[in-house]
């Protein structure tokens, strides 16, 4: 379901079709080593918000002002009720303003964690089980699979082969980056493949784990992901301008996510994908404003009971997110706990062209950090390990003074 639009500084200029679809298409998808770079067009602060500590402040602006930086960025601290906002850059090539807190944006991966939501809050319900099997729930998927269960495909030692990287699927994806997939049957493309090992063996990071996760939810429950969504994150947090769209179209206002191919200047990217070939993998739509109030309910203790949340941090060591987060990484069942030398937080990244995310919060739920950029810094490792070290920065401000 499409989003509604409101008014927005964009919205009276027309929407070039970006020159590099189909190169955006493979970077997001095919987990390629191709490296970006981008030049940012300004830097600055948001009106009445000043920063509350200058050197995060000149760490952002440092980024976005680094070669290959993104042209925007934004991080909002939480903590105990208070707000910090820090911003750099623009939330579009050729105009001032700073990214807002409630422009639009592609959250990518920090999508995974919405579908661990909904299934914690059915198994919960007694709606689902951790030990609930794809042959259980899904039978008409390859029976190969069928021992893999829920617990497994939310910390990702599933064994799934990643649909994403499939030769058909990413054809398709080429010759048509707004194609419209049906999301539902995207492991279709993987389903002659056996898994890539033994579930519960180890650990490896795979988007098909979050479709079929989706799918089970469905499957349990008789309704649609999207209402499911609606239901059990949405309302309960009051995220009211978080979607999951099928098309290739943001909702206004939204901050520009943006890629380059050197010498040609960044390239808007924003809306070069369409959502339904990630759909419950990496298609949702928020906002700063709202993906920090996600990530405190999801990692605290609003949107799970106890018992629930105990599972949910069962953590494997070195199940790193894609990018990887700071510190050391752990990967617990639809979150990652990131270790620094301030102390452990837990969240979720995530990249798609034109946007990297990351959100965190600590585990009684009140302290949350999210920094969102306007590109794939990951194409980037000199400058994925600047903005590491940045989102590290932000997590010892977030436990200072504990």
């Amino acid at each position: 379901m499409r989003p509604l639009h409101t008014p927005s500084r964009s919205a009276a200029r027309p929407r070039p079709r970006p020159r590099g679809l189909r190169r955006a298409a493979v970077a997001a998808l095919a987990a390629t080593a191709l490296a970006g770079s981008l030049t940012p067009a300004a830097a600055g602060t948001g009106p009445g918000e000043p920063p509350r500590d200058r050197s995060l402040q000149r760490q952002l602006r440092e980024l976005v002002e680094a070669p290959g930086g993104p042209p925007g960025a934004v991080a909002v601290l939480r903590r105990d009720g208070r707000q910090e906002v820090y911003r750099a850059g623009v939330a579009e090539i050729g105009r001032r303003e700073a990214p807002g807190l409630d422009d639009h944006m592609r959250i990518a991966s920090v999508a995974k964690a919405f579908s661990g939501a909904v299934a914690l809050s059915l198994v919960d319900d007694h709606r689902l089980g951790l030990d609930d099997t794809i042959g259980r729930r899904l039978p008409r998927l390859p029976r190969d699979w069928h021992a893999v269960t829920l617990r497994q495909l939310l910390n990702h030692t599933s064994g799934l082969p990643d649909y994403t990287e499939d030769p058909e699927f990413l054809e398709i994806l080429t010759a048509d980056p707004r194609h419209r997939f049906d999301s539902r049957r995207l492991l279709d493309y993987v389903a002659d493949e056996d898994l890539r090992f033994a579930p519960g063996s180890r650990y490896q990071y795979s988007n098909s784990d979050n479709i079929a996760v989706a799918l089970m939810a469905e499957q349990a429950t008789g309704r649609r992901y999207e209402e499911l969504l609606k239901e059990r994150v949405y309302r309960p947090l009051g995220l009211r301008s978080t979607s999951l769209p099928q098309g290739y179209r943001l909702p206004e206002p939204f901050m520009h996510g943006y890629a380059v191919d050197p010498p040609a200047p960044p390239e808007d990217v924003s809306e070069a994908l369409g959502a339904s070939g990630v759909w419950a993998s990496g298609g949702i739509v928020s906002t700063p404003r709202e993906l920090s109030a996600f990530i405190r309910g999801y990692a605290g203790p609003e949107l799970l009971s106890p018992p629930t949340r105990r599972q949910q941090q069962r953590f494997v060591r070195g199940g790193a997110s894609e990018p990887a987060g700071p510190g050391a990484n752990a990967a617990g069942l639809g979150i990652f706990r990131y270790t620094t030398r301030c102390g452990a937080v837990l969240g979720h990244t995530g990249n798609f062209p034109g946007y990297t995310q990351f959100a965190a919060a600590t585990p009684d739920g009140k302290r949350s950090v999210t920094v969102s950029v306007t590109s794939q810094v990951p194409l980037d490792p000199q400058l994925l390990d600047r903005l590491r070290t940045t989102e590290e920065n932000f997590v010892c401000r977030l436990l200072g003074d504990r």
